[in-house]
């Protein structure tokens, strides 16, 4: 299998490659805004030094979100459009999952996302089960933890920092571990992974009328 990876969801660029019997190949770049018109070139730069062309890659990974809406758009557009092109599979893989996976804990584990405006994101991993990721208002998070995670266990994401919970630890984990990534997007069932981004909320804009788009 030949994996690539990719994560558009924040304000770097970031691309992955997995072929067996080779080291994985991470590139992140902290680049802010135009992900769109970065992310081909540095996918071609990642497949030379690779030694591959883009036809050999067997399955794209990408992350949906939650995160930046036009970067989640751009990096899952890309994803699926590359798939059709070389006949890939396209999975996609939320960012929670993503700290999850690289905070290598085996107890009650708590993902939050900040998603502004009072908001967190929350999702939470607690005897080998994961709950959905749901909406919550920062004032009602750490008591949604205690019920789906107990007294005790560990945080981790964006949103960590804004909740007051003394028996759980901040593992301070924020950022996206490429490695993790191309672990879950090389196990993930196709048919349970659809490459979707995932929005913290809908959209601000609307069409004449009120009408969402």
């Amino acid at each position: 299998m030949a994996l690539l990876a990719i994560d558009t969801t924040g304000s770097d660029c970031s691309v992955a490659l997995r072929v067996a019997g080779q080291p994985d190949l991470c590139r992140s770049d902290p680049i802010g805004r135009g992900h769109a018109e970065y992310l081909a070139p540095m996918i071609a730069r990642l497949l030379e030094e690779a030694g591959l062309k883009a036809g050999q890659i067997t399955r794209i990974g990408v992350m949906t979100g939650p995160g930046s809406f036009a970067g989640s758009r751009v990096g899952v557009a890309f994803a699926r459009g590359l798939a059709f092109a070389i006949d890939a599979q396209a999975v996609g893989i939320g960012n929670l999952a993503v700290l999850a996976q690289a905070a290598r804990i085996s107890g009650p584990l708590a993902v939050l996302h900040d998603a502004k405006r009072g908001d967190i994101i929350l999702q939470v991993w607690a005897g080998g089960i994961a709950t959905k990721p749901e909406l919550l208002p920062v004032a009602g998070v750490a008591t949604r933890i205690r019920e789906l995670a107990g007294d005790t266990g560990h945080l981790a994401g964006s949103g960590a920092a804004l909740i007051d919970l003394p028996q759980f630890t901040d593992l301070a984990l924020t950022t996206i571990d490429l490695p993790a990534l191309l672990d879950l997007a090389e196990c993930a069932d196709i048919a349970q992974a659809p490459p979707l981004p995932f929005y913290a909320r809908p959209p601000d804009a609307k069409l004449p009328g009120g009408r969402q788009p």
